[in-house]
Formats: C-alpha cells, sequence, structure tokens
C-alpha cells in the first residue's frame, strides 16, 4: 500500500477542501440552525465529479482506478466542514449507484446510475424499521408476488434522504419463513409510486442539514423489473452494500474527528489562563496528543479499507470497513469530547462548533451499523 497520493488526487482533495470552505461553510451555522437542505450544493457537487469516482465512465463516472480512495480523500474534507453534507456520497454513490453497478442488469445501470452521479435523481436506501435495526433479517416489510408486480406493505424509518430522493433501494420481505434468504431489493421510485408516502423526521440531535424521514407502503406496486440482483438476493445486495456505506461513514467521522482536532489545537492557543496559552498546559496537551494519534490512525483504517477495495471492488473486506468504522467512530466522539473540554463553557455555546461537533459526532456510534454490530463482526472474523 503507498502513503502518498497521486497528483490527480492531491488536486480533488485541494478542490473539495476549497469548496467546502467558500461554498458550505459560510452557510452551515445558519443552515443547521433552520434545519436547512440546500439541493443546490448537491448539484455542485455532481458537477465538480465528487459523486464519480468510483462509477466507470460508460455510466457517467470519472472511471478512476483509485476511485474509492479518492472519494474518501473528498468525502473527509467535506465531512470536516460539514458531516451533514459528508451524507450525499453514500446516497448517491456509496449506496444506490455502487449497488446498481454491482447487482444490476444493464437496463438498470443506464437508468439509474447516470442520474444518481448528476443528481438528476436524488437517491436513498430503506432498511431499518421500527423495530428492525441491527437484526437485519428480522424486517417486518413485505412483498407480496402478483402477475408481473409485487405488491408492498410496511413501514422505514430513519431514512436518509426518505423525503427528497427521487428512487430508494428498498429492502423487503418476499419470502418471510426463509428469513434473511427471503429478502428482496426493490428499485423504488419514492414520489411517482401510488401507496408509496414520505414523511420528514425533525426531532434529531444532529446532522440537521441531511435529510431523515419516513417511508410508508401501502399496497404499492412495484413492477418486476425493479428487483435489484434477483428474487430473494437481498440479503447479499443489502451486505455488500453496506461494506462500501460503512466506509464513507466511517470516513465522515474522520472529517469530523480532524474538524474537532483543528479547532481545539486552535483555540487552546488563542484562549490565555493565568498569563500564557492553555496550549502550554500539560493536560491539554495530553489530551491534543490523543487526538492527534487517534486521528491518524482512524484515517489509515480508512484508507487501508479504500485501497483495498480499488484492488478488486467486487472482492468483499467486510474485516477491514468495520474496523475502520468501530475506531473511527469512537475515535470522533472522544475528540469532540475532548474539544468540548479544551473550550471550556464557550464548549457549552451554540456560538462556537464545539457543540455541533459533538452532536453530529454521536450519530456515527448508530449508522450503518451500532458500534456494537462492529464488535461482533471484527471478533468474528478473528475468532472464525
Amino acid at each position: 500500500m503507498e502513503f502518498s497520493f497521486t497528483e490527480d488526487q492531491l488536486m480533488m482533495r485541494d478542490m473539495a477542501k476549497r469548496f467546502a470552505e467558500e461554498t458550505i461553510a459560510p452557510t452551515i451555522e445558519e443552515d443547521e440552525k433552520n434545519h436547512y437542505f440546500r439541493p443546490e450544493i448537491l448539484q455542485q457537487m455532481a458537477d465538480l465529479g465528487f459523486f464519480g469516482c468510483v462509477i466507470p465512465e460508460e455510466y457517467g463516472g470519472l472511471g478512476l482506478e483509485d476511485g474509492m480512495l479518492t472519494s474518501m480523500l473528498l468525502t473527509e474534507e467535506i465531512a470536516r466542514v460539514s458531516p451533514s453534507w459528508g451524507l450525499p456520497f453514500n446516497m448517491q454513490t456509496q449506496g444506490p449507484a455502487r449497488a446498481i453497478l454491482r447487482w444490476g442488469n444493464e437496463d438498470q445501470k443506464k437508468e439509474y446510475i447516470p442520474k444518481l452521479v448528476s443528481t438528476e435523481y436524488l437517491g436513498a436506501f430503506a432498511i431499518t424499521e421500527p423495530n428492525s435495526g441491527s437484526d437485519v433479517a428480522s424486517m417486518k416489510t413485505t412483498a407480496r408476488e402478483e402477475g408481473d408486480y409485487f405488491v408492498l406493505n410496511g413501514a422505514k424509518t430513519w431514512i436518509s434522504n426518505a423525503h427528497v430522493a427521487d428512487v430508494a433501494l428498498v429492502y423487503a420481505m418476499t419470502e418471510p419463513a426463509l428469513k434473511h434468504k427471503g429478502m428482496t431489493c426493490f428499485l423504488v421510485h419514492l414520489k411517482d409510486t401510488p401507496g408509496v408516502t414520505t414523511r420528514a423526521i425533525e426531532t434529531k440531535l444532529g446532522l440537521y442539514c441531511a435529510p431523515t424521514g419516513e417511508i410508508f407502503f401501502e399496497d404499492a406496486r412495484v413492477h418486476k423489473d425493479q428487483i435489484l440482483g434477483g428474487l430473494n438476493n437481498g440479503f447479499k445486495v443489502c451486505m455488500t452494500m453496506l461494506d462500501n456505506t460503512r466506509l464513507s461513514c466511517a470516513c465522515r467521522a474522520v472529517g469530523v474527528g480532524r474538524a474537532c482536532l483543528e479547532e481545539a489545537a486552535k483555540y487552546a492557543k488563542e484562549r490565555e489562563q493565568f498569563g500564557k496559552p492553555i496550549s502550554d498546559y500539560q493536560m491539554i496537551r495530553a489530551d491534543i496528543a490523543e487526538m492527534v494519534v487517534h486521528h491518524q490512525a482512524a484515517q489509515l483504517l480508512v484508507h487501508k479499507a479504500a485501497w483495498e477495495k480499488d484492488q478488486d471492488p467486487n472482492v468483499r473486506n467486510t474485516m477491514s470497513v468495520s474496523m475502520a468504522k468501530y475506531y473511527a467512530s469512537e475515535t470522533a466522539n472522544e475528540a469532540a469530547h475532548y474539544c468540548m473540554k479544551i473550550f471550556g463553557s464557550f464548549g457549552f455555546s451554540t456560538e462556537y462548533p464545539a457543540e455541533r461537533l459533538l452532536r453530529d459526532a454521536r450519530s456515527f456510534l448508530v449508522v450503518e451499523g451500532t458500534s456494537n454490530i462492529q464488535k461482533i463482526i471484527i471478533s468474528g472474523g478473528y475468532l472464525g
């Protein structure tokens, strides 16, 4: 594994950094306060090629050989300024587009992938239900065969982009008695399929600029042509998709951890107590040192897993992804904790970024598989 980046990667990373600082940062605090989602930012990200790194040119992507690692570099820069705006990398590419690229037929690839890359379609994927989270196979949403269609009934909750997405990968049980072997993935047009309704969730702790909601299916008819990956093969589609979205989630956590480190270090050098900057005090320096080491370790785990995927996108590296997701999530929260401590009373104020970073960091312990689930995967992979 190389520990340096190509000139093209550095150029794209710097472009993402400038975009985040010049386009997202100026309004982020006001947008967060108002829970405001700006579609124009998403369009600008698409125009810059952010969602095409891991997609072949024939489907509207950039066709990069090192696309996953490049995508991680972009994601970290965006998430450093706003983890809310790091989320579209999953909604457009790492989730729906990559799953369709891996499991779709040629018609599905040509229809959906270019529109997801360009954001003509806003994407989503729907797994979690009111009573089904980590135990994916226990989901209650069903799909009953009826002629050339399947009829969907059930509900999904805590779905990113639920009420703004055009198309979603919806996982449902076609043969519930078979449990995970009876799950199927459907490509569902959320806005124009009768029987599908959506509702926003606005009572969130953080990620205020990232739309989150619920999806309800009441005798929603989806044509058989909209099955992705084959009948009763949805669990495989879901697990391979999560290998990509979890890694992107880990990278967003790295971005948050880096933001915490940078903000804490800047404040510590400016804030004076007892006649000198608090950065001169050993306990502050000890906290900063831990943040530095843990950030770089998390970053390396993410880069290693991304590099592995670039070697062969179809070979699963679940163990590496789960280690990156677990460690990056935990250390982002640790960094957010230290950041708030270093800011002192100002860390408790909404006028400074420390409190927002602390709130946003909490999400990484839950989304794309909780830390406990990652530990189960890691220990299982190690113990056999």
